[in-house]
């Protein structure tokens, strides 16, 4: 029997193995084997067998099988399937989204020393004067009743291992092993416990997700429901109607500060069968998890984008919560792909019910309920007869003239509602959604910008750490320049500002205020984002001040304030999706205000008070919006009306990148009817790494390319011909359905 394997690589080829006879039971489509690769050993996924070849050469043999349990069924190797053809990427780099190669079955937890006292007595320790590391450990482990870690006796003693062994042998205590499991539980509250009556619109929403989930067929559904309308206690109730028919429940979250609360939410109603799946797991954790839902421990999978592609068996119910978020959007590696997008057809296979869920839908979303392409389940009032926030806009162009201050980062209407609601023991929720201290680093002679010498972008000053970065290379200079680089002079000046300089200044206005930043400076662990959160839901803390991480899904009782430093940023990106993204952002932070009985407020500060985008988000006037937004995207042909493709074409040449980009486009000229061809123009952030970045944009109109077809035909026909002659140093890369354009 021979196998045909396609390994991790950015090439469209399988490789042919022989199937020894001791692994003919176990390797199958789909199954992840070592096998060599040129010089080296690596991991692939059989794609094929077959019991003869027409190569006559010599055929190397299949090392081994990676795990000891089947890993994928039929349905979720028909995903990889289907991900590898849309998303134009090798089989092997699909299945590796799936199956990572650090991840097996064979994973098992390390073993660590324990060890007990045997009698609680006094023991004489006179014959042991000789021996004081012995005596110290004893009579430490004398005033605890339970098993300790060896580890921790490390003040002790140098060898407490050591110390350990001849004191078991003495028989003063027992020494023995343990399997030391690694947390997966800390990046959680506590459990939230509830006692829930549903309201007539909830009711009516899920029995008509049980009916879909009862049918065993693909239901797609839009669940819009306005800030603080209980759209959580619907997943979790769905889940619990899903595992009661013996299905499981994958439930997506875009960002990882979103999880802590939902997390504990469901931990208090499933308990242990509850896994949360995202990047701040540690390695050890992430390999166990994963281990335990290969062989069916977790019923319910919690997660960032990737828990998608989770292997859970007999699979009911898939939630994507704030899927309109771009972060479900993979930039790189390949496949570059959308976790919605992929929820849908993963849905799709297995017959199950899909939940996209959001109070801000993204216009795509928006569009195909309007179309009747997904069923549309609306919550127009929030939860338990709590109020919609009264907000209130400040022109900071007004707001500088009158009080003749120039760049400060507060109103004084944001001022007087902070002191109001510290007197009031009330909380308050911060958005700066720029991180660092001052975004820019200016010679006041010459003009120079301090920036990344990689990306030709200015750099962020962060104070805390005193360095100058790149929020895109992470290029660093770990002090602050005292003179410009181009004319020598010492005066420079920082401009703008981010949540550390907001954070600076809060904590001179407000001394006794107790604040917290959460941002992806401070965000370095699960666990950290966790506590602090907490600390925020248990009262410790007054301001909680962050980027956008804190706009979104975030429930706590008693935060009534919501202060947006500044409306504006990202308004006049030129992107198609600026707009839209800017309304949602006040939308959704607009809505963490007041979400009990208290009626919440928001300052939201702009320097724009006229621009559509914003009078409509501060009005929280979804509807206008979306119909205004949806007329644009139709008389420019982008989404939700065409399929759009964009080819980035990089090099550290500028002139040979573009030279590329201009034979590609040649290579490009069809007459098809729908498609149109912009560029080929420089990104809007022209380099990147240190490279120069050429883009084509392909849209195709969808009244005449339903499918989108005929797109990825020409891209599949025309770019991968050209892509078998690119010069050296030069890379393409196609992303198919682009969040972006810059």
């Amino acid at each position: 029997m021979f196998a045909d394997v396609s390994f991790p690589i950015s090439r469209y080829l399988t490789f042919t193995y022989q199937i020894p006879e001791d692994l003919l039971e176990e390797v199958a489509v789909g199954v992840r084997v070592k096998a060599p690769l040129g010089k080296r050993m690596a991991h692939g996924v059989v794609v094929a067998t077959h019991k003869t070849v027409s190569y006559k050469g010599k055929i190397r043999s299949i090392a081994s099988c990676v795990d000891d349990q089947p890993i994928m069924d039929a349905g979720l190797w028909k995903l990889i399937q289907w991900l590898s053809a849309y998303y134009m990427t090798p089989l092997g780099q699909a299945a590796k989204v799936a199956l990572p190669s650090n991840l097996s079955t064979r994973y098992t937890p390390p073993t660590r020393w324990m060890v007990e006292t045997i009698s609680r007595e006094t023991v004489n320790v006179a014959g042991m004067k000789n021996a004081p590391a012995q005596v110290k450990v004893l009579e430490y482990l004398q005033t605890t009743d339970k098993a300790i870690p060896v580890s921790e006796l490390g003040e002790l003693a140098s060898s407490p291992l050591t110390v350990c062994r001849v004191l078991a042998e003495k028989g003063f205590m027992r020494l023995f092993q343990e399997v030391s499991f690694p947390g997966v539980t800390g990046f959680t509250f506590q459990p939230v416990h509830k006692e829930i009556k549903f309201s007539k619109s909830q009711t009516e929403i899920l029995n008509t997700l049980d009916e879909g989930l009862s049918s065993k067929e693909f239901h797609p559904y839009l669940l819009h429901g306005v800030t603080g309308s209980g759209k959580t206690e619907i997943y979790v109730d769905i889940a619990r109607r899903a595992l009661e028919q013996n299905k499981t429940v994958i439930l997506l979250l875009p960002e990882i500060s979103l999880t802590p609360q939902i997390a504990g939410r469901f931990r208090s109603v499933f308990g242990d069968t509850v896994a949360l799946w995202h990047s701040k797991l540690t390695p050890a954790a992430r390999a166990w998890t994963w281990k335990q839902i290969c062989a069916g421990k977790f019923n319910v999978v919690i997660g960032a984008r990737s828990a998608i592609f989770t292997p859970l068996k007999n699979l009911g119910v898939i939630v994507v919560d704030e899927e309109q978020e771009k972060s479900y959007k993979q930039s790189s590696p390949a496949p570059r792909y959308h976790a919605r997008d992929v929820a849908l057809m993963r849905g799709k296979i297995h017959k199950a019910i899909v939940v996209l869920a959001s109070a801000t839908p993204s216009l795509e979303s928006y569009y195909n309920q309007i179309q009747e392409k997904f069923t549309y389940l609306h919550l127009t009032k929030r939860f338990g007869g709590a109020k919609y926030p009264i907000v209130h806009v400040v022109d900071m162009v007004k707001e500088q003239e009158e009080s003749g201050k120039i760049g400060q980062a507060f109103s004084g209407l944001l001022l007087e509602k902070i002191e109001d609601r510290l007197n009031k023991k009330e909380q308050i929720i911060l958005l700066q959604n720029r991180r660092g201290y001052a975004p820019v680093l200016r010679c006041n002679d010459c003009g120079e910008l301090f920036e990344c010498p990689h990306c030709r972008i200015p750099l962020t000053y962060h104070r805390v750490g005193n360095s100058l970065r790149c929020h895109f290379c992470d290029h660093h200079k770990n002090h602050l320049p005292e003179q410009c680089d181009h004319c020598q002079s010492p005066n420079l000046k920082l401009s703008g500002m981010g949540t550390q300089k907001v954070e600076e200044v809060i904590q001179e206005t407000f001394p006794n205020a107790k604040i917290a930043r959460l941002d992806t400076d401070t965000a370095r662990s699960g666990i950290s984002i966790a506590r602090l959160l907490e600390r925020f839901a248990n009262g410790e803390v007054d301001i909680l001040l962050g980027t956008q991480m804190i706009a979104k899904g975030l429930d706590f009782e008693n935060a009534t304030l919501v202060g947006i430093i500044n409306g504006d940023t990202g308004l006049y990106l030129p992107d198609f999706r600026s707009g839209e993204r800017v309304f949602q952002l006040i939308y959704q932070a607009s809505g963490r205000a007041g979400r009990r009985q208290k009626q919440g407020e928001v300052v939201l500060q702009t320097w724009n008070s006229e621009n559509p985008v914003i009078k409509y988000a501060t009005k929280l006037d979804l509807k206008t919006y979306y119909n205004v937004a949806l007329s644009e995207r139709q008389e420019l042909n982008y989404p939700p009306f065409s399929w759009i493709i964009r080819v980035v074409i990089s090099g550290k040449d500028k002139v040979k990148t573009e030279n590329e980009a201009k034979r590609l486009r040649q290579n490009l000229s069809v007459r098809i009817k729908g498609l149109e061809i912009l560029g080929p123009a420089s990104c809007y952030r022209e380099w990147s790494r240190g490279k120069h970045r050429t883009q084509i944009v392909m849209k195709s109109a969808k009244s005449t390319d339903p499918n989108g077809r005929e797109l990825h035909q020409t891209i599949r026909k025309m770019v991968g011909e050209h892509m078998k002659n690119v010069r050296h140093g030069i890379s393409i890369v196609i992303d198919v359905d682009p969040t972006s354009l810059l």
